[in-house]
């Protein structure tokens, strides 16, 4: 049986621990692929014909930080009854947003993950 005093423990934790904390570094820096997806699905649907993310797009409906500012289950209610929501953040924009209620369940899923990503710098 191996004794360790806590010099020792402490050297086998960092050791162990380094590449862990590098890896959980690396993941949390890499995008999500359904965040990918997303990114995807955004070009796709032409979002950007009315909002804006990191200065592409139309500035009058600027979604920088969204990630921040709303919670994944409000920015699905947005995609999919924007006429609702508008109501509730009492937003008067025109035209309303488009409501996309059949978009493909995986397709949601990735762009809300894509929306909820963008946070606040």
């Amino acid at each position: 049986m191996i004794k360790l005093n806590r010099l020792g423990l402490l050297v086998v934790v960092a050791l162990i621990g380094s590449p862990l904390a590098a890896r959980t570094a690396a993941a949390q820096a890499a995008p999500a692929p359904a965040a990918d997806k997303g990114a995807a699905v955004f070009a796709a649907q032409k979002c950007s014909l009315c909002h804006s993310l990191d200065g592409k797009g139309n500035a009058k409906g600027v979604l920088d930080g969204i990630g921040t500012k709303l919670t994944a289950a409000e920015i699905r209610q947005w995609i999919v009854t924007p006429a609702e929501m508008a109501v509730k953040a009492n937003a008067t924009r025109k035209p309303a947003m488009k409501a996309f209620p059949t978009m493909p369940k995986d397709d949601l899923d990735a762009l809300v993950a894509f929306l909820s990503s963008k946070k606040k710098k």
